[in-house]
């Protein structure tokens, strides 16, 4: 039994060894039949050539500032009367934010008054004496009139000695309403320059108020009650501010514009600010840039405004700033992956009508991050492969299979 047990063995393994030593001998898979199986037909991931728009951007990191910001000084000498802010607080434009006490003016401020109490009285005794010597001279001015009058129309009438005296009573009382009425003037103004004074002293008192000059945040408290500060119009640098005010509501993103790019920025261009930190987006545009390129670093200053105004954004975050600087509608495109870059020369994998590999160079217009315009090389309806090229070769046969560009992004991502 044994025996018939072998025999019945080595009838079944001897064509397959048989197969196996032919095999290893050829090199080749052949089948115990002798023929050769058909290479297995890969399967590639494609995309079709289409028309789509293409949004040409830049992307630049900059840190966010504050529109304005500022250091507030007094702008007379005096002690802190009282503080109505600190840290984070919020003001508006002309809200108060301290007093100081500065006696020096009160004082001046009550002599002024008195100074200029006792010019009024001036005035009112300079227009007295105005008045009276006035009414003195009217009567002379009449009796000298109609003694004119009758010397003139009735010869030898009035002797001309006494047309003479009245004449001269009436120009000596003339001119001693003239000297009154330049003492009235001048008392007039002294009491202008008193007001003056006053006015300008008032002026400086009202210094004593500090208030806001612009809505913002108050970032920094830099003296407390009772502080005596410096006016800051001076040239010392031992000034002490009293608060530090920053402009939150809209903020400044300069950003170094590239050589290459600064034809493409304009005022008003849209900018994406992504704020990392936040990880949110703030709609933001270009407000202004300078005329120049700086030459050490081959960039364009440019000031993006960024608005605030729910106070999400706080002073020194980091942004990415993102402008479009081209955009062109219905152009043929395909994905950035399908695209090799071989030398000066760009090419894609192309699958033709009877699904096999095609080398095919193109000529590449604008770029975005993710699609590239095709200028020539390609048709509308081409299916260019979008996976793994590294095992293809020209002429090999394969199985395309529609590939969504944004799954294949995912995915690669």
């Amino acid at each position: 039994m044994h025996l018939n047990t072998y025999r019945h063995v080595w009838q079944v393994a001897a064509p397959i060894l048989a197969a196996a030593v032919l095999e290893g001998c050829s090199g080749s898979k052949v089948s115990a039949s002798g023929t050769q199986p058909p290479e297995a037909v890969v399967t590639v991931g494609v995309t079709t050539v289409a028309r789509r728009p293409i949004t040409r951007q830049l992307t630049l990191s900059s840190e966010l500032v504050p529109y304005q910001e500022i250091d507030v000084y007094a702008k007379e000498s005096g002690f802190i009367k009282e503080l109505k802010v600190d840290y984070g607080d919020r003001v508006k434009e002309g809200d108060l934010m301290a007093v100081l006490d500065i006696p020096e003016l009160q004082m001046q401020l009550q002599q002024d008054a008195a100074s200029i109490k006792d010019r009024q009285d001036m005035v009112q005794q300079a227009q007295r004496q105005v008045d009276r010597v006035a009414a003195e001279v009217k009567p002379y001015q009449l009796q000298y009139n109609r003694i004119k009058e009758v010397s003139e129309t009735k010869p030898g009438l009035v002797p001309q000695q006494e047309v003479d005296d009245w004449e001269g009573k009436y120009l000596a009382a003339a001119a001693q309403l003239e000297d009154r009425k330049s003492a009235l003037q001048a008392a007039e103004s002294e009491l202008l320059a008193a007001q003056a004074k006053e006015q300008h002293d008032q002026v400086l008192f009202e210094y004593s108020k500090i208030t806001a000059p612009f809505n913002g945040v108050v970032t920094q408290r830099y003296a407390n009650y009772g502080t005596l500060v410096q006016a800051g119009t001076g040239s010392s640098t031992n000034v002490l501010p009293i608060v530090r005010l920053s402009e939150d509501d809209r903020f400044r993103l300069v950003i170094p514009v590239p050589e290459s790019y600064v034809k493409f920025v304009h005022i008003g261009d849209p900018v994406d600010v992504a704020v990392t930190s936040l990880d949110r987006h703030f709609p933001g545009k270009v407000a202004r840039f300078a005329i120049d390129v700086a030459e050490d670093t081959r960039t364009m200053h440019t000031e993006v405004d960024v608005y605030n105004p729910q106070h999400v954004l706080m002073p020194g975050l980091y942004a990415d700033a993102t402008l479009t600087l081209e955009r062109k509608n219905n152009i043929l495109a395909i994905p950035l992956q399908a695209i090799s870059h071989q030398s000066a020369q760009d090419s894609v994998f192309l699958v033709n009508a009877s699904h096999q590999i095609e080398i095919r160079n193109i000529q590449v217009g604008i770029q975005s991050s993710d699609w590239a315009e095709i200028l020539s090389g390609l048709n509308e309806g081409d299916m260019v492969v979008v996976s793994d090229r590294a095992s293809l070769k020209p002429g090999a046969t394969v199985a395309p299979q529609q590939v969504p560009v944004a799954q294949y992004q995912s995915a690669s991502q």
